[in-house]
């Protein structure tokens, strides 16, 4: 009976041994295949998805949890067969090798928890940088939606002066045709019109052109 158990015991860590060396792989190569997207830049597609990684390593894990779980059972089956009359002359011999087996088991749920761990840490840090970089791509195209409203509205305000402007200096140029005058004064209220125009005109230009570099960047 020991025998077989032993058996099974040692099946159960190879098949630990090969699936935690892949688990730790794949963990390894999930963290730096996420750096390497972000310091290539966004266009870089890398040679699996995130969510196919995902699939592999949390089905990897159910696997392995599963084989801890059953070479936990072998060594309290093999626990239990010590403590029967029959193997009392064995029994020291017997408890050697159930130590060095739980031993064993206890090393490989420790890497197993350590690497899970460190998995689930950095895909949290991922998460969390997804997100945080959807929250700044919407903030850039709410600001860049806004500036352009702001410059067509602008625009559209700037035409509505102008044909004011127009209609009101026809009727000025009228006067100033009649009052001669007036003409020297009129010339100089328009001349003093094209230079504030010119300088609004400039600080709206300026405004939305940084507003624009700012969303950009």
């Amino acid at each position: 009976m020991v025998f077989y158990l032993r058996k099974q015991a040692r099946q159960l860590e190879t098949e630990l041994d090969l699936k935690l060396v892949s688990f730790s792989k794949l963990c390894t190569s999930y963290g730096a295949s996420h750096d390497d997207h972000r310091g290539r830049g966004s266009d870089t597609t890398p040679l699996l998805s995130s969510s196919s990684q995902d699939r592999m390593l949390d089905t990897l894990g159910v696997e392995i949890e599963q084989l801890l779980a059953k070479l936990t059972s072998v060594n309290d089956r093999m626990a239990e067969y010590t403590n029967t009359p029959s193997v009392t002359s064995l029994n020291a011999a017997v408890m050697h090798t159930l130590q060095r087996h739980r031993d064993i088991l206890q090393d490989y749920t420790h890497e197993f928890q350590k690497t899970k761990g460190n998995f689930l840490a950095v895909r949290e840090r991922e998460d969390l940088l997804g997100s945080l970089k959807k929250e700044i791509e919407t903030y850039k195209s709410d600001l860049i939606h806004c500036s352009v409203i702001i410059a067509m509205a602008t625009k559209e305000n700037m035409t509505s002066q102008r044909g004011m402007l127009k209609s009101i200096q026809s009727r000025v140029n009228s006067l100033a045709n009649r009052f001669p005058a007036v003409n020297s004064l009129i010339q100089r209220i328009n001349l003093r019109k094209r230079r504030d125009s010119f300088v609004l005109g400039g600080v709206i230009g300026i405004c939305t052109i940084l507003l624009l570099l700012y969303a950009f960047h």
